[in-house]
């Protein structure tokens, strides 16, 4: 099993597993949770990356064990065993080898956070806005069978009923990296309680996925800074006129929004001490790359949201809601569903699952594992 190049990749994981086991434990590590959070993240991935390797290299002992007792057991009965256990182990290989290339790919950091979903009538007008309220409760219904908090942030309702617009939070594990594959336009195709003609319409309703903003922390290379002393003016005595306890600081700032390059200057003779003034200067600084880096994120979010909604218009589906044929098709795999009422009372994981699959086939190809 030496020269598996599977297990070649392995290498040094059960390593990293204990030491990021007994950094867990650490009353450091525990006090600081940015880390603490992150650090058994990865334990429990690591767990499961080793977990799924020795039931691996179980197979793959089972295998050598069976052929050696084909090859030289006399008994028959024995023999046969081992070719059913040799045809057992062998044709589990190939589902444990693609357990573990889709737990080695890098999982997009995203997907372990909370989600913000926003759900608004789309083409059709009330039918729309009736459709929205029918979304809404089928992910109410999915994000109570997944164990996931749901908070309603702000609605709109419409004129007949629905909403216009709904806007709610999920909490939970892995709700982004399972409820990002809703985003998009879903259309619907029905007759609505107001058609007296019996006669079938399509409308359409947006759904717009956003991975729940986290506090980020403004990173400055302090070394990077310049730092001139001067005499402050102005009132406050001779202390302050006689001592350079004025500071001025210079830091030049990529700006991650354009790439170029701005060179920020502030100044601060607030206090008498030089030290107390550097902290101010620091802070100040902070707080200005803060306010920037913020409106780049915010920026980032309205583009995504534009992206994943597109116009609105039905032409621009990812899926078809058919209520007198009883079916859903997902658009982007060609899946159908003929139990669209099971469907819309919130059993959409299977669905979830065949688009994450086809999600992690071309990460995967992407990967060259």
């Amino acid at each position: 099993m030496t020269d598996n190049p599977l297990l070649q990749r392995l290498d040094g994981f059960d390593l990293r597993f204990e030491e990021v086991k007994t950094f867990i434990t650490d009353p450091s590590v525990i006090a600081d949770q940015k880390r603490y959070v992150r650090l058994t993240k990865e334990y429990h991935d690591l767990e499961k990356i080793l977990n799924t390797a020795e039931k691996y290299k179980m197979l793959l002992a089972g295998i050598e064990e069976a052929k050696k007792v084909i090859a030289s057991e006399d008994d028959e009965e024995l023999r046969e065993m081992a070719r059913e256990e040799l045809e057992r182990d062998s044709a589990m290989i190939p589902d444990v080898e693609m357990e573990i290339k889709m737990l080695l790919v890098p999982a997009d950091p995203e997907d372990a956070k909370n989600a913000v979903v926003e759900i608004r009538g789309g083409t059709g007008g009330d039918e729309a806005a009736l459709f929205a309220g029918d979304l809404f409760r089928m992910y109410q219904k999915f994000a109570e069978r997944r164990g996931w908090q749901l908070a309603v942030t702000n609605y709109n309702e419409g004129t007949a009923g629905g909403y216009k617009e709904i806007c709610f939070t999920l909490t939970g594990e892995d709700v982004y990296g399972v409820m990002k594959y809703e985003s998009g336009v879903h259309r619907v195709q029905r007759v609505p309680a107001t058609e007296t003609q019996g006669r079938v319409h399509t409308s359409a309703a947006t759904v717009a996925v956003l991975p729940e903003a986290e506090e980020f922390d403004v990173e400055i290379n302090e070394g990077a800074i310049k730092w001139d002393t001067f005499r402050s003016g102005g009132a406050g005595g001779q202390n302050v006129n006689k001592v350079e306890s004025g500071v001025r600081l210079r830091y030049v700032w990529k700006n991650p929004v354009t790439g170029e390059e701005d060179e920020i200057l502030i100044e601060c003779t607030e206090t008498r001490d030089q030290p107390k003034n550097k902290e101010r200067a620091l802070s100040r600084l902070r707080t200005y790359i803060y306010s920037r880096e913020r409106e780049k994120y915010l920026s980032d979010i309205a583009q995504r949201r534009k992206t994943l909604v597109s116009t609105g218009d039905r032409s621009a589906k990812i899926r078809t809601y058919n209520f007198p044929q009883g079916r859903m098709t997902d658009h982007r795999i060609n899946y159908t569903v003929y139990n669209l009422d099971s469907f819309m009372d919130g059993n959409i994981q299977e669905c979830i699952d065949r688009l994450a699959i086809a999600e992690n086939t071309e990460r995967l190809k992407e990967s060259a594992l």
